[in-house]
């Protein structure tokens, strides 16, 4: 397996972590839509500065290193033996290396006290359910859309912005 190593974020990467945060989701954005569409905010950004600092802000932020070079980030939020993961990224030119994984499986490692694991992914980030479904073994477990059942509109669920209409899948990983 690839080896990574988990870096807590320090105050002076913040800045370089949301730029490489957003360029790592500006990517598959790209890839899958173009250049331009409704998903992209008002400064052209997938996901916007005020998330990636209220995840960093409100849970563990680390920096993804492999071979000593920054390639990627993650932000995770744990309370007893509920983990969720806000945010996991690598640089565009590092995927399809295992990278991703490795720093799932140090996440893992990091918590083991967690026995569920929960994230989101919007719908057209085929890429993002692919890696959690069929190699970090979650399950999807709802499908967050302006249909969905509850009692909420979909821009008041917590984990969706509402930028993205079309849906949010939610995941959840059983720890054995």
């Amino acid at each position: 397996m690839t080896e990574v190593q988990l870096i807590p974020l320090e105050t002076s990467d913040r800045e370089q972590f949301i730029k490489d945060n957003q360029e790592a989701f500006n990517y598959g954005a790209m890839e899958e839509f173009g250049c331009r569409d409704e998903h992209f905010e008002d400064d052209g950004q997938i996901i916007s500065r005020e998330t990636i600092e209220q995840s960093i802000d409100s849970g563990e932020a680390y920096r993804i290193l492999s071979d000593g070079k920054i390639v990627g980030g993650a932000v995770i939020k744990v309370d007893g033996t509920h983990g969720d993961l806000e945010l996991l990224f690598t640089k565009p030119g590092v995927h399809s290396k295992g990278i991703g994984y490795a720093a799932w499986c140090a996440i893992e490692n990091l918590h083991p006290e967690v026995s569920v694991w929960e994230t989101i992914t919007p719908y057209f980030e085929t890429r993002n359910i692919h890696f959690y479904v069929n190699r970090c073994g979650f399950h999807i477990v709802e499908y967050l859309n302006k249909h969905h059942p509850g009692d909420m509109p979909l821009e008041e669920f917590e984990c969706v912005d509402p930028q993205f209409p079309a849906g949010m899948f939610r995941f959840e990983k059983q720890m054995k």
